[in-house]
């Protein structure tokens, strides 16, 4: 499994790993959230009462992945005593996501411009 205490080798690699799969799953949430949308639709009493529940759902399900991606592997390693290699995968993941978040927004940038 990927989070194995042995499994640690490269750890840039497995930072990247980790900042990828927040990516993906923040994207297909967001294209989940997406095809849900109905612009034809009034919205009905059911909907305004359900929507703030699924979302604050989502918003819990989202901090817990999103903490067991960027914080899972690294809090092992920590209790493991490789404080020095866990400081080192948060912060490839951290510097991952920074490079995704900045690419992303470039295309944003120029998709709008």
């Amino acid at each position: 499994m990927f989070f194995q205490r042995n499994n640690f080798v490269n750890i840039p690699k497995k930072g990247m790993v980790n900042a990828l799969g927040a990516f993906a799953y923040v994207t297909a949430i967001a294209l989940f959230i997406a095809s849900l949308q109905n612009p034809n639709s009034p919205d009905s009493p059911a909907i305004k009462i359900m929507a703030p529940i699924g979302m604050l759902m989502l918003l819990v399900l989202s901090a817990t992945v999103m903490g067991l991606l960027i914080f899972g592997a690294p809090v092992m390693l920590y209790v493991d005593g490789k404080k020095k290699e866990a400081v080192q995968l948060v912060s490839w993941t951290v510097a991952s996501l920074a490079v995704i978040t900045a690419c992303m927004l470039a295309v944003m940038a120029y998709v709008s411009a």
